[in-house]
């Protein structure tokens, strides 16, 4: 959509996000569009389209029953729970057939007829060809393999003379991963397009409505009538009136009718099935149906595939580290000997060039900077608390990698316990040359509030970004940490063998010590723990002593927060890696003690929905005061102090992570009372946001947050 404007620094750009295009007040004129009132004998209020010379003449007014010649009732009665749309109805127009879509919204009915075929492909045809499709799908070797096969089957489906496969990036803006196309077009493979082409409230409709379809640009809208329903909702329409900003960008890039199909991978827009095409063309219902469950088994071959490659990976890194430190076990220094494994450290990692720094002692390996500077990368370590940093833009956090980019643009840096040494993986500098569909960065001028337009120019723009390396993947971030623990176990067992062979007394009085320390760490944990427990007891004493109801469920809720920091505390204690904590396993935990706090029928009710996601300890503690308040809210207010289903789901999307909460009740609180404030603030601290919707029925609660600090 808008370009980044330099003329005027106050001029709104969000306006963009901020186009009401849910309710535009008209329709496509190759479709119909009847509102109905919700109750009753669901008499039609309104219209859109040439209803009289395609329907009926005497529409306004009549029962929707009469209109659509079957009635409509059974249908609504029956919707499988939580849904309020049933579609695929047939219908004889004046001269034509139609199919209707229903929607219940509100008050209304909406009610949308779109033209059909006289001889649609038959069930069997289209079942068959999707398994077809579906099976080679599967057998795809790679992701670039099953983009590409995409591409060509839904070019055969849709008949367009560009389908394209559209993936959203991590900072929303989108890239072309794989085409299908006439060949005397030119080509928009491996293209971007900046995050503004597609506004927030654009792509939020594409997770609601899968398929969209503009047979021609150059059309009039037909509006709603009379007047009184412009205002109307046409969110789930799919003959709803497109944006005048959007058609003059189709204009500009010489469409003449598109399509596309969303592709929704765990719930979330992951890119869309873009169709172009330079002549008017439709895309029956029938067809947009398939063309959405063939998107909806690309999606699930795409988070097979991106699973397998991550199991792969981690599977080859554990491999490479059971290699290399049983090398460690050797007698002879730690340097010497990482000095003996230097090449499968550095290839284990991907990384062009490795260092090992105590003090100010340097061994180097690889394509590296100056010792003065790997010296200082060190010290910059220590100084951030010692613990392992990754990064692919080291010059942008530290001065002095600037002008060392060829050498050292990504950084894994591992600190040892030993010999205060630190591990660096370096990587050189990856110059990137991206293709953007137009000039991504070109200012428009405008006069301060005047209408914003959307770009003139899809001619090929080239980038080139330099100062970053190849990223580090989270496997192999994870396999860092793991390298230091077990380095720290090898060097421990080897001066254990040693101690053991010249010091019997000494080592027998070290195990005492560490004996010792074992007992004392227990002792430390017991406390901790009788601590904690003292406290909730007097909060449950003081519970049901307490006068007022408010108070004591103020202390109740008290309880439950303090038996989330509890349950954080004994798992870091379990657990051998004390800076993480898997986040599934300490809400399988903290769910369960709260089952026991809420009772047996509350137990009941209960549903989790857990994937493994590994987080920072302090951020597990937000999380888990989040979740007990999520919880507590859905007891009070849900089902009016009743018990009822209650839904807790945890998901993992690159380097975010996801939590829900959702329940079948009857909303939520006033969220102005303290656990609100605090679960507020809990999220601001985690550099998330949280969001409430509807579930139908009942309210879902979504909290998105960084998985490490921000």
């Amino acid at each position: 959509m808008a370009i980044p404007l330099e003329t005027d620094p106050t001029l709104d750009l969000t306006v963009c996000d901020r186009e009401p295009i849910h309710i535009p007040g008209a329709i496509q004129p190759h479709g119909l569009l009847l509102v109905a009132a919700a109750g009753g004998e669901h008499q039609v209020l309104a219209g859109a389209g040439a209803i009289e010379a395609r329907l009926a003449a005497d529409w306004q007014g009549r029962r929707l029953s009469d209109l659509l010649g079957q009635d409509v009732a059974p249908l609504l009665d029956h919707l499988p729970g939580g849904l309020d749309t049933v579609g695929q109805l047939p219908v004889e127009g004046i001269g034509e057939r139609f199919v209707a879509t229903l929607h219940r919204t509100g008050t209304h009915l909406l009610v949308e007829l779109e033209p059909v075929a006289d001889e649609p492909t038959s069930v069997a045809t289209t079942l068959g060809w999707l398994d077809a499709v579906a099976g080679s799908f599967e057998r795809a070797a790679d992701l670039q393999t099953l983009y590409d096969r995409a591409a060509s089957a839904f070019r055969r489906l849709t008949g367009f003379d560009r389908v394209m496969i559209y993936r959203f990036l991590d900072d929303d803006a989108g890239q072309v991963v794989a085409e299908d196309r006439d060949p005397a077009l030119e080509t928009f493979r491996n293209h971007r397009f900046p995050a503004s082409d597609i506004p927030r409230q654009a792509r939020a409709l594409y997770v609601r409505n899968r398929t969209r379809v503009i047979p021609t640009i150059d059309y009039d809208p037909a509006p709603l009538r009379p007047a009184g329903f412009a205002q109307l909702d046409l969110s789930d329409i799919a003959v709803r009136h497109v944006s005048p900003v959007h058609l003059q960008y189709l204009r500009n890039m010489g469409v003449e009718a598109s399509a596309s199909i969303s592709i929704v991978k765990d719930g979330l827009l992951w890119g869309l099935v873009a169709c172009h095409h330079n002549g008017p063309r439709r895309l029956p219902p029938d067809v947009r149906s398939t063309g959405a469950t063939l998107a909806s088994g690309l999606a699930r071959q795409i988070r097979a595939k991106e699973e397998a490659a991550a199991y792969r990976e981690r599977l080859a890194l554990r491999v490479a580290e059971d290699s290399v430190v049983p090398r460690l076990n050797s007698e002879e220094p730690l340097r010497a000997a990482i000095v003996a494994v230097k090449d499968e450290l550095c290839a284990m990692l991907h990384a062009d060039g490795f260092a090992m720094i105590a003090g100010d002692q340097v061994e180097r390996f690889g394509r590296c900077p100056d010792d003065d500077v790997l010296v200082g990368i060190a010290r910059w370590v220590r100084e951030r608390g010692g613990e392992p940093i990754a990064t692919h833009e080291l010059g942008a956090l530290l001065p002095i990698a600037r002008g060392h980019e060829q050498t050292a643009s990504g950084l894994l840096a591992v600190p040892l316990h030993e010999e205060d040494a630190i591990l660096l993986w370096l990587r050189a500098e990856t110059i990137e040359t991206i293709e953007w569909a137009g000039n991504p960065h070109k200012s428009v001028a405008v006069e301060p509030g005047a209408m914003l337009t959307p770009r003139a120019s899809f001619a090929v723009y080239t980038e080139t970004v330099s100062g970053r390396s190849q990223r580090w993947t989270l496997e192999q971030i994870e396999a860092g940490h793991r390298l230091r623990r077990r380095f720290h176990e090898a060097r421990q067992h080897l001066q254990v063998r040693i101690l053991n062979r010249e010091y019997h007394r000494a080592l027998a009085e070290k195990d005492a010590l560490l004996a010792q320390k074992d007992v004392l760490m227990k002792e430390v944990n017991h406390r901790v723990q009788n601590s904690l427990q003292l406290v909730a007891s007097f909060l449950r004493l003081q519970a049901k002593t307490a006068n007022s109801t408010v108070v004591a469920d103020h202390l109740a809720e008290a309880q439950a927060r303090l038996a989330a920091v509890a349950l954080v505390h004994r798992r870091l204690y379990r657990d051998d890696q004390v800076e993480s904590v898997d986040l599934s396993r300490y809400i399988e935990e903290l769910i369960a003690d709260m089952r026991v706090s809420l009772g047996a029928e509350w137990g009941r009710h209960i549903k989790l929905d857990l994937a493994p996601v590994l987080v920072p300890t302090d951020r597990a503690v937000n999380i888990g005061l989040i979740l007990t308040e999520l919880v507590i809210n859905a007891t009070k207010y849900a089902y009016g102090g009743a018990a009822g289903p209650v839904v807790i789901a945890l998901e993992q999307h690159g380097g975010k992570l996801r939590l829900i909460v959702a329940d079948d009740g009857r909303g939520k609180g006033d969220g102005e009372g303290f656990g609100s404030r605090m679960m507020d603030a809990m999220v601001q601290r985690l550099s998330g946001i949280i969001e409430f919707g509807d579930n139908a029925p009942g309210l879902r609660a979504i909290m998105t947050a960084p998985i490490a600090e921000v």
